[in-house]
């Protein structure tokens, strides 16, 4: 008699990172539980699965939405009775700068990319104890290292390792693994999500010359090639999901291990400082 299928349930999974895991968790024989906020972005998601030749479970979740959470992960455990790993992915990009944003536009960006990562977590934790289960939650690069015109994401990236990282010996005295995995430049949509209007924001205020320095330097590094395919990435999110003792924080590139290198090594602050001081012209 085959064993029970470990069941992995994942957020985010449109486009990019989230649905490159949905497929590798598929292939690597997890039952599979792909998630996102709007069905009708499915079709990239079932494209892929069929070319894989795997199978999916995809279901609606709004990671911003208590009771969306609640009714997934509810349906879940009633279909499967079982949830051996959440992949925390769902997230949204945001550009702009104390005095262009408003409170409301950074409340926003906490709500999908930190407290919807909470939603989901409380959500599934008694079912992760149960098993003995993993929580792994993409952050990013800048969840480390503070990045120009992209203070609210950095702010939200940061609170989510925070909150994980004090989480985690917690969680681990129940048999419950956690995990942050921290990617860099990713060529995925995400980039193309960030709700901003290049030409309207770099004419707009006494930023301008230095956000058309970051934007120039940004494109430059998607345009380049040195930004990581969505696989190459996911990669990184398996380790974590087959590892038999995974590590807390885990890099998907080795530029992405040097780049928060610079943070954890900098007791006064400068390095980062120096660094991302250029960006900016």
């Amino acid at each position: 008699m085959s064993a029970t299928p470990r069941t992995v349930l994942i957020t985010g999974t449109s486009s990019g990172i989230g649905l490159a895991v949905a497929i590798a968790a598929a292939q690597a024989g997890w039952r599979t539980v792909a998630t996102l906020r709007d069905l009708t972005r499915a079709d990239a998601l079932r494209k892929a699965a069929a070319e894989a030749g795997v199978e999916l479970d995809i279901r609606q979740l709004d990671v911003t939405d208590e009771a969306s959470v609640t009714a997934a992960v509810d349906g879940v455990i009633a279909d499967y009775g079982r949830l051996d790993a959440v992949v925390n992915n769902a997230g949204a990009g945001h550009l702009g700068t104390l005095e262009n944003d408003t409170v409301a536009d950074v409340r926003k960006v906490m709500e999908v990319n930190f407290f919807g990562v909470l939603h989901v977590s409380k959500a599934a934790l008694p079912h992760l104890r149960t098993t003995g289960g993993r929580l792994i939650t993409v952050t990013s690069v800048g969840g480390v290292i503070g990045q120009p015109f992209n203070e609210a994401y950095c702010a939200a990236k940061f609170a989510v390792e925070g909150y994980m990282e004090s989480l985690a010996p917690v969680a681990q005295t129940l048999g419950v693994s956690v995990s942050v995995v921290e990617p860099g430049a990713v060529a995925t949509e995400f980039v193309n999500n960030v709700g901003f209007d290049l030409e309207a924001d770099i004419a707009a205020g006494p930023y301008s010359d230095a956000l058309r320095h970051y934007i120039d330097r940004t494109v430059e590094q998607f345009l380049d090639g040195s930004a990581q395919t969505p696989a190459g990435a996911a990669e990184a999110v398996m380790g974590a999901l087959d590892a038999d003792r995974p590590a807390f924080r885990i890099q998907t590139s080795e530029w992405a291990r040097t780049f928060v290198g610079t943070k954890l090594a900098d007791v006064d602050g400068s390095a980062v400082q120096g660094l991302t001081a250029a960006w900016v012209g």
